[in-house]
């Protein structure tokens, strides 16, 4: 077999374990997702993903299916095994033992407890070991876990719905509805799959919404409303609906009263240093990390919104586009605060997709402006070193 043949072998079998890793979309988080299969003589004879932080890996669910036949077999995995103990033992301990001839993988983990260690230590035990298989796409899959363990923070992205002239709600108001039910039922698949959605208190005022899946099986996200004077409303779902976790974020200046009210409600607070939007959303976001929320949904108004784009905090959109005209000048926008002065100082999105969802266009993209840029661009390598501590070793 060529050179060629055997990379497209690879590949093949690498798209299939990348389909495997999608099965734990919303699920594996802080971890990544992770998809493995063992072949041998041509044949798939074990398969399996990672399907929830804290339990077993794909390699060790590829490895149990495959039994004894794991013997001279190759593995194929779409990120480089884990040699260090965290919740689990270490995945390379498991291959070796195995007798696993050869191991494919898609993407060196970014994670600084094992880069380049699991490859080191499958070849110190004589197993052949290829790496950057559809590294690219294994990295794009794992997007937000990248992003979490290089810096610290969420992957964050913002979800809008607005007309076709740029309204996202009347001048009277009137907001529900302005995109269809495809498109609703599509932001309840994206709070399945973010670890947390995220309001301003304006929101909350404004349409005391629930942040909860609906209409699709699913699990909720952790709520957050950022909250500089503590106003959320106690008789507010966020605060009466236990179906899941809200932390309200509050400035140093909050009302005491108001704090132990929200305690008293099993709500948890935060409190935060100000900073130029009430309270500080840098301090926010890497709060939220440190709790394991590796990903935010961002379902603000104009407000939060321009605060969190000014802070280089968004990573990317989702942007619904009703094809509705509103009109009147005292309609607001999806976008608020002061702006920028010039065009060439405007946030970019960069490798847009254009999609139908029923009759509305959602458009998706990156901001150029945001830290990190396209953080799977780099094709699984890591983009900052950190050193390793307890928050990177969450296997």
């Amino acid at each position: 077999m060529t050179g060629l043949d055997i990379l497209a072998q690879d590949e093949y079998y690498m798209d299939l374990a990348l389909k495997l890793a999608r099965n734990g979309y919303g699920r594996t988080s802080p971890n990544p997702m992770v998809g493995a299969l063992v072949v041998r003589d041509g044949n798939i004879v074990g398969q399996g993903w990672h399907q929830k932080a804290g339990t077993a890996h794909a390699e060790i669910h590829a490895m149990r299916d495959a039994g004894a036949l794991t013997a001279g077999a190759t593995l194929y995995v779409t990120l480089e095994p884990c040699c260090h103990h965290g919740r689990t033992g270490p995945c390379t301990d498991a291959i070796i033992h195995s007798r696993i001839r050869r191991v494919v993988f898609a993407m060196t983990d970014p994670n600084p407890c094992v880069a380049g260690c699991g490859a080191g230590m499958l070849r110190q035990a004589g197993i052949e070991v290829t790496e950057g298989v559809l590294a690219c796409e294994a990295a794009k899959l794992n997007e937000a876990f990248i992003k979490y363990i290089a810096t610290g923070l969420p992957f964050t992205a913002i979800k809008m719905a607005m007309t076709l002239d740029g309204k996202t709600v009347t001048a009277s108001g009137h907001s529900q509805w302005i995109t269809g039910e495809a498109s609703r039922h599509r932001v309840h698949k994206l709070r399945d799959q973010f670890d947390a959605v995220l309001v301003g208190v304006g929101t909350v005022l404004a349409d005391n919404p629930q942040l909860t899946v609906r209409h699709i099986q699913g699990r909720n996200p952790v709520r957050v409303v950022v909250d500089s004077h503590a106003r959320t409303p106690l008789d507010s779902l966020l605060i009466t609906d236990k179906a899941a976790h809200t932390i309200i974020a509050v400035s140093q200046n909050a009302p005491s009263d108001r704090l132990k009210a929200y305690a008293d409600a099993d709500i948890e607070v935060v409190q935060l240093p100000t900073g130029p939007s009430g309270i500080d959303l840098r301090a926010l976001f890497r709060y939220l990390a440190q709790k394991g929320l590796a990903s935010v949904l961002v379902e603000g108004g104009a407000t939060i919104n321009a605060s969190i784009i000014q802070e280089n905090l968004v990573d990317s959109v989702f942007w619904f586009i009703a094809p509705k005209l509103v009109g009147g000048v005292r309609a607001p926008g999806p976008i608020g605060g002061t702006g920028v002065a010039r065009l060439e100082d405007a946030a970019e999105l960069e490798d847009i997709e254009l999609e139908l969802v029923g009759n509305d266009l959602l458009i998706t993209g990156y901001l150029t402006t945001r830290e990190g840029r396209n953080v799977y661009r780099d094709c699984g390598r890591i983009r900052d070193s950190q050193e390793c501590d307890d928050q990177s070793a969450i296997s």
